[in-house]
């Protein structure tokens, strides 16, 4: 919302207020009364000091939930080495505390966060000197920050993918296979895997036999997808057999570049640890709970 082409509410639960969200029963209601979804009041919190939250805000369940997410970003060479690796976090949270606290977040090792970026509830100068997120929350959800961690030796990266792809000059078939294993997981398991590639012009089918999953090729497009699910440690992933490719057709340049997909519940793969969460100016004990998540970026791995 701008006010003079100035951005005057940015805050998403305000701006809810300002102009509620549209359901079924509103457009009907609003269809016979001839209304309309804004709202008639100028939302409470907009004109005190902090215009993000609502006053009177009351809960019988007073809660804090926070979700630090992490994507990872990687290029990993026919070796196994890494060529680039990055990881994009975010922490969202869910507040429904009553009245106006004042909370605290400190992490065990908040050096790791590089190019942070904060929503405008957080005190700055807090961060700069202690580093420690200070703020008086907007009510319901909200992104509390985002930040970037760039230096590679940093980057664990949770999965090795071990591949033999050939095509042999003047046949009409190649080699295929794939094998998934863990690695610096922190013990916790991949779930969600999937692998897709994109195989040369030439492959006109495959026959393969993955060990646990399905897998999908379509001819038209090339389009190799296989759903693995959950990474056994003890009995790893794998998908094997032959490509049939077109006949007086020539080796094709290079080998496809696989693509994964994966997740790791309750690890960021950063090693970002909430320290503790503190609740200044109001006299009850809320429920607070902090969930870490870790999923594939773009992912990729060259063969």
């Amino acid at each position: 919302m701008l006010d003079n082409g100035f951005p005057l509410a940015t805050e998403s639960n305000i701006l809810k207020e300002l102009i509620k969200p549209p359901t079924i029963l509103r457009s009907v209601v609003n269809t016979i009364t001839g209304s309309s979804n804004v709202g008639d009041q100028l939302p409470t919190g907009q004109l005190s000091v902090v215009p993000w939250r609502r006053t009177g805000v009351k809960y019988t369940n007073n809660e804090a939930y926070f979700d630090v997410i992490e994507e990872i970003d990687a290029i990993i060479d026919k070796s196994g080495c890494t060529v680039a690796a990055e990881i994009q976090g975010v922490i969202d949270a869910c507040v429904k505390l009553s009245g106006m606290p004042d909370l605290t977040l400190s992490f065990m090792n908040p050096r790791l966060l590089d190019d942070v970026s904060f929503h405008p509830c957080v005190r700055f100068k807090r961060w700069e000197s202690e580093r420690i997120l200070s703020f008086i929350p907007p009510d319901g959800n909200f992104r509390l920050l985002s930040y970037h961690v760039s230096a590679q030796n940093l980057v664990a990266i949770p999965v090795y993918v071990k591949h033999g792809i050939s095509f042999r000059e003047g046949s009409s078939s190649g080699r295929f296979e794939v094998t998934l294993g863990p690695k610096q997981s922190m013990g916790k398991s991949v779930e969600g895997v999937t692998l897709t590639g994109q195989m040369p012009k030439g492959v006109l089918n495959m026959t393969l036999t993955p060990s646990q999953g399905t897998y999908v090729f379509d001819p038209v497009t090339k389009l190799l997808s296989w759903e693995v699910g959950k990474i056994n440690p003890q009995k790893l992933p794998s998908l094997k057999g032959t490509m049939i490719l077109q006949a007086g057709c020539s080796k094709p340049d290079e080998n496809p570049t696989l693509n994964l997909n994966f997740k790791i519940q309750q690890l960021a793969i950063s090693g970002l640890k909430v320290n503790r969460l503190d609740m200044y100016g109001e006299k009850y004990k809320p429920f607070k709970g902090i969930k870490y998540m870790t999923k594939a970026g773009k992912f990729q791995v060259r063969t």
